[in-house]
């Protein structure tokens, strides 16, 4: 026998070993979405509060952006999970969702996404900062928690800013009821940040109408 078909098949018998060590099974990726819900219309205000607005895509830490599903062991030690990994960037998911959730509120004339360009008269951005699992003993948690914030585009000043956290626990410590709560915190979430932007625009609006009554008295 050559040297080659020596090499060949030393190669091949121990990747056969390998195999069946692990019980001669291949393992292959699982791919998951965060499933956050269209938002019905909601009352709104018998007309929009503000002219237009653009949704800028959400940023992240680099390790939600990286696939993998993330596990915290402790606040200092993050976990990936080697076979469960995001279909879609989460980033992506919580923008089209914050969007979804403004319209449906009709806060703004007008909501789209941001293209580069400054014909709105706001702009909103974001951060997704938690998106994990996290353990503590043998508790196992959600951690979910987004920031956004509302800008003046014409006089770059920052309108409105908060931050909305959610942390359930998980009885069913699986990969799809992980995924089925974090989708149900981050739409809790996000309902939140949009619920408290109103407030603040409705607040705004409210300490403004004396002054341009008196301004239409004089």
């Amino acid at each position: 026998m050559s040297h080659a078909k020596l090499v060949s098949c030393a190669s091949f018998a121990g990747m056969f070993v390998i195999l069946t060590a692990c019980g001669g099974k291949i393992h292959y990726p699982s791919y998951y979405v965060l499933n956050l819900p269209r938002a019905a219309p909601q009352p709104g205000p018998s007309k929009p509060l503000k002219g237009s607005v653009a949704i800028r895509q959400f940023a992240a830490p680099r390790f939600l952006r990286a696939g993998p599903i993330v596990y915290r062991q402790s606040p200092e030690q993050l976990g990936f999970y080697n076979y469960d990994r995001w279909a879609i960037d989460p980033r992506s998911t919580v923008t089209t969702a914050f969007l979804q959730v403004l319209e449906a509120r009709s806060i703004f004339q007008s909501v789209h996404l941001f293209d580069g360009g400054n014909t709105s008269d706001y702009l909103v951005t974001g951060t997704l900062d938690h998106l994990e699992e996290v353990d503590q003993g043998r508790q196992v948690f959600i951690n979910v928690s987004i920031t956004a914030q509302l800008v003046n585009v014409k006089t770059g000043d920052f309108v409105w800013s908060d931050v909305s956290s959610e942390s359930t626990s998980l009885e069913d410590h699986t990969m799809p009821r992980l995924i089925a709560g974090m989708s149900q915190a981050a739409d809790q979430a996000i309902t939140n940040l949009v619920a408290s932007m109103q407030r603040r625009l409705i607040d705004l609006q409210a300490s403004a109408a004396p002054d341009m009554k008196g301004a239409g008295q004089e």
